[in-house]
């Protein structure tokens, strides 16, 4: 008996061994899916965070409703919740679809000699993260418009490297609490003014105005650096989509951004830029460190497909000048391949070739039969952007755009509000783009009548339309002093080309997904039906408010417009976003772009910081 006790125990003790062991297998598995799902982030007592045993960094909300049966008693809809957590202070400057850990974590192989790694890899659903960005410790309302061109809080963008770097160049200085622009770049440390003046004497632009007449009025400035490029041409009339990679110099949108310049995170990597063909006049590369030849020259290619008829590429670079034997074999081979693609230089001088695209087909049907780059074929869309890998072609002109020789834009402003040839593209009569000009200044005129008692006068100054149409909001707002990001969804991406033949500037994109861009970048965001089309794709409204929250600044504003039960759904969750520092919903006049039961909330997000959103 003693010896068969002695056994018990012993098998005993080593279940024991057996079961501890397993638990903390178990613990250290947890842990590490944890922490590479999303590291660092805070989790809320669930009973705090309302979220009644959901989690609140990787679980969801409820995602599939019928809105108009939800509860109106918050007590009886466990899906809202009463706060949202926040996440750690390490995730402050997340952009979730441009994250690289995510990249590490998922285990992907992005073909990082073709930049693959800097284009949008985004987290599926079960790894989005369900939490508020916060801002960085000591963040400060940002210096409004036309003071931010010239200096930024160093709070808001706590990062000195990049002055400290580029100090030569006189890009940024810091100065105690602020960061100051003065307006040099790698090839124009005098200063971008009179780098522009250079440009416009180059083309021989009448009054030396690099706008020339109204004619140039849309730039893309490729590897901008912190965009004084483009904060310079702003006065000159030009908008300038100023992009660059959160690459090395993760910072430099960032601090575009918060200077109030329409910029944008984005690379020449292997995917086409998200805008639709002939929308720039001018395109501009100042030491942009970009390998033009690659792959049959693809990179230039893209360009070629941007460039309206006649358009220019503006090339400030070593390659351009020098001539150690390096660089000239890359200038001959430049030189070889756009002459090819049938682009003339139209100036050269000092560090500088000004090239030009041909305005018809001739040039490229004079070409020997198998000349390379080929025509592209017929049935490839040039407007078709979204997640559309380049081609290495060109892309010719239409029968029309040939005979016509030239785009048929009238000059800015006139551009604005006259109809574009294109309309027609996209099955829009000049009726229905006169009727959409003026619902929209109506609409805007009511919108800034709520706003009148809380907005001042430079409270806005970077603007997003999220469903942009025709352009008709940013074009109602062309007398006051923003800019606009015009975002085309998707599905409406074709209406984009009207938007850049008004002489405003935009993007496609997903909204079941994270835009890329800096969180707080936007002073004021505008949804017009956005949400009733992510309700048709059965994607989720709470990541969009989240997404949303993260894009815009603190004591920043959002007018939502849409169904009366969207609204409704979405007012339980503005305390939880933190956005009930000003209120105002309307039930709006109808118009002819209005269902009979829109309705409009605007709401005003607070400032806070973590320890104030713990409390």
């Amino acid at each position: 008996m003693k010896q068969k006790s002695e056994q018990q125990i012993r098998t005993s003790k080593l279940l024991t061994y057996v079961l501890l062991g397993l638990i903390s297998v178990l613990g250290l598995v947890c842990l590490y899916y944890g922490s590479t799902s999303a590291p660092g982030l805070r989790r809320s007592d669930d009973e705090s965070s309302g979220f009644d045993g959901s989690d609140p960094v990787l679980g969801t909300f409820g995602r599939n409703r019928d809105f108009d049966d939800l509860f109106e008693d918050q007590e009886l809809n466990p899906e809202v919740p009463k706060s949202i957590p926040i996440c750690d202070m390490r995730y402050s400057e997340l952009i979730p679809c441009l994250d690289r850990n995510l990249i590490y974590q998922l285990k992907l192989k992005p073909n990082l000699s073709l930049m693959e790694h800097y284009e949008r890899h985004c987290p599926p659903p079960e790894r989005r993260y369900n939490c508020l960005v916060p801002p960085p410790k000591g963040y400060k309302i940002p210096v409004r418009w036309p003071a931010s061109r010239d200096e930024v809080w160093k709070a808001n963008i706590p990062h000195t490297h990049l002055a400290e770097e580029k100090s030569d160049q006189h890009w940024m200085v810091v100065n105690g609490e602020k960061i100051n622009f003065p307006g040099g770049g790698t090839h124009f440390h005098d200063g971008a003014d009179k780098y522009i003046l250079a440009l416009a004497r180059m083309l021989k632009f009448p009054s030396d105005k690099l706008n020339n007449g109204g004619n140039v009025r849309n730039v893309l400035d490729v590897g901008c650096g912190v965009a004084s490029f483009g904060a310079y041409l702003l006065s000159h009339d030009i908008i300038a989509m100023s992009l660059a990679p959160n690459d090395v110099h993760e910072n430099q949108i960032q601090f575009a951004l918060e200077r109030g310049i329409p910029s944008t995170l984005g690379v020449l990597g292997t995917k086409r830029l998200p805008y639709p063909s002939r929308s720039f006049e001018l395109a501009h590369c100042s030491r942009c460190r970009i390998d033009w030849l690659q792959r049959d020259g693809i990179l230039l290619l893209e360009l070629d497909r941007l460039l309206r008829p006649g358009g220019y590429f503006v090339y400030s670079s070593p390659e351009a000048y020098a001539h150690d034997p390096e660089n000239r074999r890359i200038w001959n081979a430049m030189y070889d391949l756009l002459k090819s693609m049938c682009w003339k230089i139209v100036s050269k001088k000092d560090q500088t070739v000004i090239w030009a695209k041909p305005i018809s087909n001739s040039c490229y049907l004079k070409r020997v039969p198998g000349s390379r780059p080929p025509l592209c074929s017929s049935d490839d869309d040039p407007d078709v952007t979204w997640n559309v890998l380049m081609k290495a072609c060109i892309s010719p002109y239409s029968a029309k755009m040939h005979h016509e020789k030239g785009t048929g834009l009238v000059p800015w402003p006139a551009r604005l509000t006259a109809p574009p040839p294109r309309l027609e593209e996209v099955g829009v009569t000049t009726e229905e783009f006169h009727e959409d000009i003026g619902i929209w200044q109506v609409r805007v005129v009511d919108y800034w009548k709520q706003m009148k008692t809380v907005a001042q006068k430079n409270t806005f100054r970077n603007v997003m339309d999220m469903n942009s149409n025709l352009g008709g909001f940013a074009a109602a707002l062309k007398d006051k002093d923003v800019w606009v990001m015009n975002v085309a969804p998707v599905r409406m991406s074709a209406r984009l080309k009207i938007i850049y033949d008004r002489g405003l500037i935009g993007t496609v994109h997903d909204w079941c997904e994270s835009f890329s861009t800096y969180p707080r970048t936007y002073d004021l965001l505008h949804a017009w039906k956005v949400f009733s089309e992510i309700e048709e794709r059965g994607c989720s409204f709470e990541d969009l408010l989240i997404e949303m929250d993260r894009m815009l600044r603190p004591e920043g504003f959002v007018i939502i417009r849409d169904k009366s039960s969207i609204i409704n759904y979405i007012r339980k969750f503005i305390t939880a976003l933190k956005w009930d520092g000003w209120l105002s919903e309307v039930e709006p006049r109808i118009d002819a772009l209005s269902s009979s039961e829109e309705r409009v909330l605007i709401a005003k997000k607070k400032l806070w910081d973590e320890e104030v959103a713990a409390i």
